[in-house]
């Protein structure tokens, strides 16, 4: 079957753009099913396909019977919709557009629905049942899943890695112009600068600005990168721009200019999706360092932003702040302002030092006063979210001031923000950052009783900053219960209940759960100790540290992508993970740390779990195995309040997520 793909054209509307079949310059007829027509009924919602009832060459002025055709909704999906009849159509002689997207498996209408080519269906096994069939957006997700490499990021071998070719891509998508026009708000950092791009987002939006977005990573679903007015872009958009892309990559890839890799596509992507939606504002988070990131090919931002910076992928930016802040300041373009928060003095005199090079003026914006939100806290839970804050409020003020919209920075120097700042900052969201879910699925008594603390921290100071905020919330909430439970006896100090962690009234103790990953490439020594020290500054210990390898796998796209076995996981490094939990437990006591080794190396082996549990610790080959592990535990105890807190990979966080929720 011949595929053909959409030409999007640039438009703000929601509704998809209709497709006009190309001519192909020969007399060859495509032949595949057409719909003329979809009616929804309001008592069911069960759709109704009407398709011709012959096949007919389609001619001008041609009229046709239409005949219902309503599917068995037990057996057939409704996005997997059959049709018993095709219309062979002449490519070259087509006098009118057709609603549809046609992708190797089906069609896409512009009301959304999928129908399914009677011919690309399974056959039914012995009891009549079909054979699951890949979906128009699971076939995106694996095509994107093969720009994926297994090699090393700091593996510079292939010729794709090249910085310059990326302008070759640009060319072949003709997208030189459209970027050249967009008007660009680009933040680089360490930690902070997803939460200071959707602060700022949330700012302009509500200012009244139709703005884009391009966040990494995701945690569930891959649109998340790319929001539109504040919502993940819809399947339908995504799979029509996907493939504008990809075909034409394809089509033009060569050995000295291959398919661009998974992040390098996603950039791209993200500027077609903003260039045809035509957003007043794009907001670009940098993925990894700055200076040779695929979000650099932006040549004139508006205003450049750099948040906080520490150590984290060293293997490619560098040992040093110094040499990490000077991949961060790549991002800066000659004469375009840029922004930063308070920095250490060694990567402060770097990013000051590029700054005066390229003839940049560099201020530092100072956290956001919380007084300043009128009563209001920010959604974004964590007090270095003020920090974040009070960069995106530099970013917006100035991203206003040099497009001209003067109507909201003649407040910047006051001493109370607009009311649409307010509200942007307090409404604005981001997933696995500082997140409290609570399991709703344990059973009606037990509600509440098991909850997860999720923050995707990854380096040394972000893990300070995520156990802060843990001690913080869970103590929040010991004193809310304590509070709608007060104690029988008065004299009793509230406060005494609150580090205890206990309620009398409530009959419930808590205890705190580590729930544990991170890559390979990371430092557990330099990770787990800050952790664990924060904690113990606030007073909370955790009862025992959970380490699991993630469900999700970094080469494959989509929920669709089945982890392997637990048989099949290796567990070297999550062992590795938990023999540092171990020391760090044994040496806090003031035992010998070849003492917690043997410990660990002794600890009891689990048939059932195929892992390892130790004394104050447990490796499980599967997260869902952890989970389960965890809500027998509730079931178990009924008298305590489970908080996890799940930290140290965004993978992990956004895994947790997907089970949690479904």
């Amino acid at each position: 079957m011949i595929r053909l793909r959409p030409k999007i054209p640039r438009a703000s509307s929601t509704v998809l753009p209709k497709m006009f079949p190309p001519v192909v310059g020969h007399e060859s007829d495509l032949k595949f099913p057409v719909v003329s027509s979809i009616q929804l009924q309001p008592s069911n919602l069960n759709p109704i396909i009407f398709a011709p009832n012959q096949d007919l060459k389609r001619k001008e002025n041609t009229t046709h019977s239409l005949t219902p055709f309503s599917p068995n909704p037990k057996t057939t999906p409704t996005n997997q919709l059959l049709l018993s009849h095709s219309l062979p159509l002449h490519a070259s002689k087509v006098p009118y557009p057709l609603p549809i997207y046609i992708f190797e498996h089906s069609l896409l209408l512009n009301s959304g629905f999928f129908i399914q080519r009677q011919s690309e269906m399974a056959e039914g096994d012995n009891n009549g049942s079909s054979k699951p069939t890949v979906t128009p957006y699971e076939e995106a997700l694996d095509a994107l899943s093969s720009l994926i490499t297994k090699r090393s990021r700091a593996d510079k071998s292939n010729n794709g890695d090249r910085f310059d070719v990326l302008f070759d891509y640009l060319k072949i998508l003709e997208l030189e112009e459209a970027i050249s026009e967009m008007k660009i708000i680009h933040v680089a950092g360490t930690k902070g600068k997803g939460s200071t791009c959707t602060f700022t987002e949330s700012i302009l939006r509500n200012c009244g600005f139709r703005t884009g977005l391009f966040t990494s990573p995701h945690l569930i679903d891959v649109r998340e990168r790319f929001r539109l007015d504040g919502k993940d872009i819809c399947e339908e958009k995504f799979l029509a721009y996907f493939w504008w892309c990809y075909d034409r990559l394809k089509e033009k890839s060569t050995e000295d200019v291959p398919m661009p890799t998974y992040f390098r596509f996603l950039a791209l992507l993200a500027f077609k999706i903003f260039s045809a939606e035509q957003v007043d504002v794009a907001i670009l988070e940098v993925g990894l360092g700055g200076k040779f990131d695929a979000t650099n090919v932006v040549q004139k931002p508006i205003v450049c932003g750099v948040a906080s910076l520490g150590y984290d992928h060293m293997e490619i930016l560098g040992n040093t702040l110094a040499q990490i802040a000077g991949e961060k300041a790549g991002i800066f373009k000659d004469g375009i302002p840029a922004f930063t928060v308070p920095q250490p003095d060694e990567a402060m005199n770097v990013l000051e030092e590029k700054a005066s090079e390229l003839n940049v003026h560099l201020q530092v914006a100072e956290p956001l006063d919380a007084k300043l939100l009128n009563g209001l806290k920010l959604r974004l839970e964590g007090e270095h979210q003020y920090l974040n804050a009070g960069l995106a409020i530099a970013l917006s003020f100035t991203w206003l001031q040099r497009t001209g919209h003067h109507e909201f920075t003649h407040m910047e120097q006051a001493s109370s923000l607009p009311e649409q700042f307010i509200k942007g900052l307090t409404t604005a969201s981001l997933q696995g950052r500082a997140q409290i879910v609570t399991d709703q699925y344990i059973n009606a008594e037990s509600y509440g009783d098991l909850v997860f603390y999720l923050d995707g921290a990854h380096s040394p100071e972000s893990m300070e900053m995520c156990a802060r905020w843990f001690s913080l919330a869970i103590k929040e909430d010991s004193q809310k219960r304590t509070f709608n439970y007060p104690p029988q006896n008065n004299s009793e100090s509230t406060i005494e209940l609150v580090q205890e962690h206990h309620d009398e009234r409530y009959g419930k103790s808590s205890i705190q759960i580590l729930l544990f990953n991170c890559m390979s490439v990371r430092d557990p020594q330099l990770l787990l100790p800050p952790l664990m020290k924060a904690c113990a500054s606030h007073g909370v210990y955790f009862k025992k540290a959970l380490f699991v390898a993630n469900t999700s796998v970094y080469y494959k796209v989509g929920s669709h992508a089945l982890p392997p076995t637990d048989s099949q996981v290796n567990l070297s490094w999550q062992f590795a993970l938990q023999r540092v939990w171990e020391n760090l437990i044994q040496s806090d006591k003031g035992g010998e740390v070849k003492h917690a080794v043997a410990v660990c190396e002794e600890g009891k082996e689990d048939a059932k779990m195929s892992g390892r549990t130790c004394e104050n610790s447990a490796v499980f080959p599967s997260l869902p195995l952890a989970i389960k592990w965890l809500k027998e535990s509730v079931q178990r105890n009924r008298s305590v309040h489970y908080q996890v807190l799940v930290t140290g990979s965004l993978h992990l966080v956004g895994d947790v997520l997907r089970l949690v929720k479904k």
